[in-house]
């Protein structure tokens, strides 16, 4: 039996479909109802030296927009607004209780909302937008991380976030996607600077060109449109993203670590999956393959520019994009990530990166030599000690206190832990007592 990998490296490169002469991917109204099914490709691969090759990696959904039509409840709604106000105080002990834990999460409550959305809940699984009762904006509009997605896949990610907003308010519909990112990361020996803006026939406006310290990061096409495009470094940009957990994935599908992995990634916005006839997470998952197709096909290609031809779409496909349109979407795209925790704390190489750096600059600075690293770290943190003792001094707290609230606020920052459970606890007897209450109201007793 074929990996996963070896099947949509070995699947004939196939795909070009018709392309339109219309120029900006905001223009798509007149497209037909999209019925999933492969679109054809007749464009030889015609490589000269023999040697190009590609390896997929992994493909996938990696961020996942979705609104849910309903209403939040009213206790709720009053209790995002007390912890809304919290994250507003200027004192920090306050703010470090702006928390709502919830199915497993703990939640930091933002101090500020959005458009039509006042409520902003947050940790490393979600990103919650939330109505307030009686408006007719969706209750809720949410942002499924790629971490997160990268753990669960989409369907069971999805289902943990409706049983957790249904705890929140009734839910009247299953969930709209606003927006759905698709991606596959690659190896390829494929120059991706080898070619110019011209090579890029597509329906969107805007192609462009970047570079990170003079070296080339990757293309962007149609930025800002209802769908847009970017074949990019990956590895160059998890340097700034810190998304550090996603290379044990590409390890297990047989990266060996030394070559650069590039992403193809397709923004798709819910004014294209409405004109394709797709509406609710299920339709759209189904078909993912033909989403694909469409960007790589119709929407954009990557030719070879004939001189002799003035008539682009007839311009032979880029081999390299041959290989990029026939991602097998109808099988897996590579392993699950087996751990996840919805906290947002930075890694211990991180902080150990960060630390390690303050203590040898202070060693520097006050001339400790390498030997002497023990006595440097124990000389640091005396310092630092009595550093912060005074600040606090200064604030009129004890140190205790002092440092107490800042661990608190790291805390709600990362979703690491509860801040007040003496008044969670509280609060979940008195909604126990209300429900009891209730019951006995309803059945007469």
């Amino acid at each position: 039996m074929q990996t996963q990998n070896q099947t949509a490296a070995s699947r004939s490169p196939a795909r070009t479909g018709q392309r339109s002469d219309r120029a900006d991917g905001d223009r798509e109204a007149a497209e037909p109802a999209f019925k999933g099914a492969p679109l054809s490709n007749t464009a030889p691969y015609n490589s000269n030296s023999g040697k190009e090759w590609f390896k997929p990696l992994r493909w996938g959904v990696d961020s996942l927009y979705l609104s849910y039509p309903g209403e939040l409840s009213r206790e709720v709604d009053n209790r995002l607004k007390e912890l809304k106000q919290l994250a507003q105080s200027k004192t920090p002990g306050e703010v470090a209780k702006a928390q709502l834990p919830l199915a497993g999460h703990i939640f930091e409550v933002k101090e500020k909302g959005a458009s039509l959305f006042p409520y902003i809940l947050e940790d490393g699984a979600f990103r919650i937008q939330l109505s307030r009762p009686g408006h007719k904006a969706p209750m809720a509009y949410v942002k499924v991380s790629a971490k997160f997605l990268a753990h669960a896949g989409p369907v069971e990610a999805e289902r943990q976030l409706y049983a957790l907003l249904s705890e929140l308010g009734e839910l009247k519909e299953s969930a709209n996607v606003s927006r759905i990112d698709l991606f596959a990361d690659f190896q390829s020996s494929f120059d991706m600077e080898g070619w110019d803006r011209h090579a890029w026939v597509t329906r969107a406006s805007s192609i462009n060109a970047y570079a990170v310290s003079g070296q080339f990061s990757g293309w962007s096409v149609g930025l800002g449109g209802v769908i847009s495009a970017r074949l990019y470094n990956k590895l160059l940009e998890i340097v700034v993203s810190g998304k550090e957990w996603i290379i044990p994935l590409w390890q297990k599908a047989g990266w060996d670590g030394s070559g650069l992995v590039w992403r193809q990634e397709f923004e798709i916005k819910r004014d294209v999956l409405t004109q394709k006839g797709l509406s609710k997470l299920p339709e759209v998952m189904k078909h993912l393959d033909g989403l694909w197709s469409y960007a790589t096909t119709e929407w954009l290609r990557l030719t070879l520019p004939n001189a002799d031809d003035k008539t682009r779409s007839r311009w032979q496909i880029h081999p390299l994009w041959l290989f990029v349109s026939s991602i097998d979407w109808e099988g897996t795209g590579g392993p699950l990530a087996k751990r996840f925790t919805p906290a947002r704390s930075p890694n211990d190489d991180k902080l150990f990166q960060i630390g390690y750096s303050a203590i040898l600059s202070y060693m520097a600075k006050h001339g400790f030599p390498a030997s002497e690293l023990y006595e440097g770290c124990e000389d640091f943190l005396a310092s630092a000690y009595a550093y912060h003792e005074q600040k606090a001094f200064d604030l009129g707290l004890p140190f205790e206190d002092f440092i107490a609230e800042k661990l608190a606020l790291k805390h709600r920052q990362y979703n690491t832990g509860i801040n007040d459970p003496e008044q969670e606890a509280k609060r979940q007897a008195k909604e126990v007592e209300d429900q009891a209450k209730a019951y006995r109201k309803a059945s007469g007793g």
